[in-house]
């Protein structure tokens, strides 16, 4: 038995694979622990994991084995991964950016390992997500290929020549914290201002403008000139972030996912394809920017992936 755990800013997944195929029992989800002492959130995840196993009739003693999709960046401590996540860690930002904790990092690798005793593999959750949309999503049989998700922030996963990129510290594809625009008021969680996540993530969008992304959307839907040009704005945004990495690494496909993407793609697909389409066709032509195979399920398939 596995145990799939997916981390982000805003909630944390867990659920149980038998070891065959793609099923996973007894999902539950809660909002992200961001209060107490730094180890809360391995915490929650140990103790998700052990009411998974008993809403699914499992001893918890035959989960031995943990994939952990997580929202980073990593640090690590002894060789063992510590999350020093903007939306998860308020002690980065300060109490300026709002979150009810002072954290720098906040201990996983280690808790989780003495709980999973046959192993635990951590990973950035775009990496996580791009293995998943390769082995079964929108990348499957693609070489140069990127995941990226729009959310409640913003990361990617990438792949040249077959090869995922992970960097010294598993932090390749936090392009989230990439300047792609001159902008002095927008503060991230990671401390910087105006990076592409504190200007488009979706918790940037309520700060920014007084209304969450949903809400945003719908008016711009609904035809409301002033969120229409906000949203054609993050589009511009996000848009020159797909054009930077698709230009620096020359890339076939990018998946995108993430709750932002996905409650709206049909109205930020054509948006974001526009900022790529006649920009130096000579590295743009042949990039398709697509929706994420996996859907809204990609997250826990995410931790599956790390696992098989």
């Amino acid at each position: 038995m596995k145990a799939c755990i997916d981390i982000g800013g805003t909630k944390v997944a867990v659920s149980l694979n038998t070891g065959a195929g793609l099923d996973l029992l007894a999902r539950r989800s809660e909002p992200t622990a961001k209060t107490g002492s730094n180890d809360a959130l391995a915490r929650q995840v140990i103790r998700m994991v052990d009411e998974a196993c008993g809403e699914a009739g499992i001893d918890p003693s035959r989960v031995q084995r943990a994939g952990v999709s997580s929202a980073g960046p990593f640090v690590l401590v002894a060789g063992l991964v510590e999350l020093a996540s903007p939306n998860i860690c308020g002690g980065l930002a300060g109490p300026a950016r709002g979150l009810p904790n002072d954290w720098m990092t906040a201990p996983l690798e280690a808790p989780l390992r003495r709980r999973f005793t046959e192993g635990v593999r951590v990973e950035n959750d775009c990496i996580g997500a791009l293995e998943a949309e390769r082995r079964w999503g929108a990348l499957q049989g693609f070489e140069h290929c990127a995941y990226v998700t729009w959310s409640t922030g913003v990361g990617m996963g990438l792949c040249v020549d077959g090869r995922v990129l992970r960097g010294k510290n598993g932090n390749a594809g936090h392009g989230g914290h990439m300047f792609v625009s001159d902008n002095e008021d927008a503060l991230c969680g990671c401390g910087n201002i105006g990076d592409l996540e504190a200007l488009v993530a979706g918790n940037a969008v309520a700060r920014r403008f007084g209304a969450d992304a949903a809400t945003l959307m719908q008016h711009a839907r609904g035809g409301d000139a002033a969120a229409i040009a906000k949203v054609d704005e993050l589009c511009r945004i996000m848009g020159r972030a797909l054009y930077n990495i698709t230009v620096v690494l020359d890339l076939q496909r990018i998946s995108l996912g993430g709750s932002v993407f996905t409650n709206n793609k049909e109205h930020l697909l054509p948006l974001l394809q526009a900022q790529l389409r006649g920009k130096l066709p000579a590295l743009t032509d042949g990039c398709e920017l697509v929706p994420a195979g996996l859907g809204d399920r990609v997250g826990d398939y995410a931790a599956l992936a790390l696992l098989v």
